[in-house]
């Protein structure tokens, strides 16, 4: 099928009002998908004043904040004016980005007129819920996902060691990878600035762990902050740098009050300061991918990271960094260490991360979701035929 038969309507709990990398993911492929000439209609809650400029039209959908992380919207379902605004878009494909109540509702929609769906995964739920002692309800909202993503023609997971996890958990039988890329221009080794940090009070020889993501419970702050206590306990002098915004910014600061932090940086700011720590310490369980992970490889930085879905299709153990078991602080601060005694070690894992990141183009990735809607298309039309639609 060529790109301009294509009609892509898409489903999203966050496209552009709170940052993060799923809803970048998804803004990048919107606008590949309209460089290549598809229509694009998203769907997804707005707010007054959202993080960034959405990619194409984004018509918004009715939303309620989320308990206990309000800035956060919950999709709710999908109102005449809704449904009318997707009938007259007369969609041949319907993409959805999160189980809530508008993505089920438009999925039973699409699936009454036989229009071909593809799931996108971006976040592991399920995972979410220790973090907020609500572990009781992992097997309801296991299964409310499992209805969700089984309804799909297809999924789109974005490492295979995610896939692996949605098959094992009988989600889809028919799951296809939709990697993340890399862009080159803003992430390089190029961006490292030691000027800036003297700036911050860094000298050029103090070893730096950074930090990169959305401030909240659930990226493994409290594993993050007992590791650097941890190395500090060896006697191993650091700074700490903290990249990124978000409600969990008060605990953190408590837990590590000499750590540098920087609140959200987006561009050429956030290149620089990733660019410029030395390693990256990433324990998070909850990642698909770990967007963040990749920024710091195609920085030259060696990275330090739970052994979980999506990192373990990047980091390659004592190759480009160090693959840890999840909440194993005492592991995390040997690896800091191991990096900040020995510099050649650190040159020698970017390196190789820079390698890896260096392949890891958008333009080639985003067109494999192409092909998954021409495949899914395909497929959904024999089914119709056989049911004599």
């Amino acid at each position: 099928m060529d790109p301009t038969e294509l009609r892509i309507a898409l489903f999203s709990g966050n496209y552009n009002y709170v940052r993060d990398g799923a809803n970048q993911s998804l803004n990048r492929l919107v606008g590949y998908l309209l460089k290549v000439g598809a229509q694009v209609r998203v769907y997804a809650p707005t707010v007054p004043e959202p993080a960034f400029e959405p990619t194409g039209d984004l018509i918004s959908v009715p939303s309620v904040a989320i308990p206990f992380r309000p800035e956060y919207r919950l999709a709710l379902g999908l109102p005449g004016r809704i449904r009318r605004d997707v009938q007259e878009f007369d969609p041949n494909i319907v993409q959805v980005c999160s189980p809530d109540i508008a993505s089920h509702r438009a999925l039973t929609w699409a699936r009454r007129r036989g229009i071909a769906t593809v799931g996108s995964v971006h976040t592991r739920f399920d995972t979410y819920l220790e973090y907020y002692h609500l572990e009781a309800f992992e097997p309801t909202v296991r299964a409310i996902m499992r209805r969700f993503y089984g309804r799909c023609d297809a999924l789109l997971a974005p490492a295979e060691s995610m896939a692996a996890v949605l098959r094992a958990q009988r989600m889809n039988k028919d799951i296809a990878i939709w990697s993340r890329g890399i862009d080159h221009a803003q992430f390089n080794p190029g961006r490292r600035d030691l000027a800036w940090r003297r700036g911050l009070g860094v000298a050029d020889e103090e070893f730096v762990v950074g930090f990169l993501g959305r401030i909240v419970m659930e990226k493994g702050l409290d594993v993050f902050t007992a590791a650097v206590r941890t190395l500090a306990d060896r006697g191993v002098p650091h700074r700490v740098l903290v990249i990124g915004e978000g409600p969990a910014r008060p605990w953190m600061q408590q837990q590590l009050p000499e750590a540098i932090f920087l609140g959200e940086q987006v561009k050429d700011d956030l290149a620089r300061a990733l660019a410029s720590a030395d390693v990256l310490l990433n324990p998070s369980i909850t990642e698909t991918f770990g967007n963040v992970t990749l920024e710091a490889m195609a920085c030259g930085l060696p990275v330090i990271a739970a052994a979980a879905t999506g990192t373990t299709s990047l980091v390659k153990d004592n190759e480009n960094g160090i693959l840890v078991e999840p909440g194993d602080t005492e592991a995390m601060a040997e690896a800091l260490e191991a990096y900040a005694r020995e510099p050649e070690l650190r040159a020698r894992h970017g390196e190789a991360g820079l390698k890896l990141a260096s392949v890891r183009d958008w333009d080639t990735i985003n067109s494999a979701v192409l092909r998954v809607y021409d495949r899914v298309i395909r497929k959904r039309a024999r089914l119709e035929r056989v049911k004599g639609r």
